[in-house]
């Protein structure tokens, strides 16, 4: 099952999406998206949702999407069976369903492997993975501006951006994305809009 990278291109919207969370940083995030009325979507660590359930619940309420991002993030993801694969999905649902009430459908794999172990899961859950084009390289060592720069040069409508909301970092490089996307008029929703794709079971 291949992963969705990119939305419709005749409309001038784009997709912020985020990995690795709920953290502190996801707060401050929150409090900009609010800032510049932007949507975004997600995809969080199951053990991070037990650790900040506040956080998570706070990103439903505010109309965001939250998503599945396996329950421990394995470095060995590409190499787990398809059994293991699939409890990784399951669990980390659970944790969003009993923190926030919302049944997810959509994954994105850690490190975005995907391989027919993956792709089995995924079926046997019923969950789609969406991917992105546009990677910030946030986790690397790179400076707020060189990572805002990588973004506004492949900027296109219907771009999902991939970010994570674990860096004071990622908080100022967001900033400047809404900045722009406002002088530019482009506006910033979550995946389920940008895809015409249902987020939730229920």
């Amino acid at each position: 099952m291949p992963s969705t990278t990119k939305g419709q291109q005749h409309t001038r919207q784009i997709a912020i999406t985020f990995d690795d969370g709920p953290s502190p940083f996801t707060l401050e995030i929150l409090d900009l998206l609010d800032q510049y009325q932007a949507k975004a979507s997600f995809f969080c660590i199951g053990s991070q949702i037990l650790c900040y359930p506040e956080i998570a619940k706070k990103i439903v309420e505010k109309g965001h999407v939250i998503a599945n991002h396996s329950m421990n993030h394995p470095n060995q993801m590409g190499f787990l069976s398809s059994r293991k694969v699939r409890i990784e999905i399951e669990v980390a649902n659970r944790a969003i369903e009993t923190t926030t009430g919302k049944r997810a459908l959509l994954y994105r794999p850690p490190f975005g492997v995907s391989n027919p172990h993956i792709a089995k899961a995924l079926q046997d859950c019923n969950l789609k993975s969406i991917g992105w084009n546009i990677r910030s390289l946030d986790t690397l060592n790179l400076d707020e501006h060189q990572i805002f720069a990588r973004i506004k040069k492949r900027l296109s409508p219907g771009s999902i951006v991939l970010l994570h909301d674990t860096s004071e970092k990622t908080v100022h490089v967001v900033k400047s994305l809404l900045i722009e996307l406002k002088a530019n008029k482009i506006e910033a929703v979550n995946l389920e809009d940008l895809l015409n794709q249902k987020a939730y079971e229920n």
